[in-house]
């Protein structure tokens, strides 16, 4: 499972490392009954506190993705990639809303912010080919 950190994104790591778990998932990166790395595996990995990875994991546990496997770890929940999907949507549709209230706040017309998601999301598929 890859994930990345940035302390400098403005949000907080454990946050960052819930959010690529869940987005894994939803993908289907990361599928049901497979084994995530250890608590200390992944600080080691990623070169933060195991706090911070203890955190991110017992919110994954509480958002029923992660489940405890007896004497193994933490496994991937059966329900989780549709409950990812879903989270997934809606955190973008989130981000989204704000991007485009703040805008249309701003003063631009409903045809510039089109032409500006467009030549956006256009850029981003040249960087990211699916």
């Amino acid at each position: 499972m890859l994930i990345q950190v940035d302390a400098h994104n403005g949000l907080a790591v454990y946050d960052q490392i819930v959010r690529q778990v869940k987005f894994a998932v939803a993908d289907g990166a990361v599928r049901a009954g497979e084994l995530v790395p250890s608590v200390r595996e992944l600080a080691r990995e990623l070169a933060v506190n195991p706090n911070t990875v203890a955190r991110a994991y017992r919110q994954l546990q509480e958002d029923h993705v992660l489940e405890s496997v007896r004497g193994t770890g933490l496994a991937v929940a059966s329900t989780a990639q549709r409950r990812c999907q879903a989270d997934r949507t809606k955190l973008l549709s989130t981000r989204l809303r704000q991007a485009l209230a703040e805008a249309v706040q701003s003063g631009l017309e409903a045809k510039a912010v089109d032409e500006l998601v467009r030549a956006e999301l256009s850029a981003v598929r040249r960087r990211h080919p699916s």
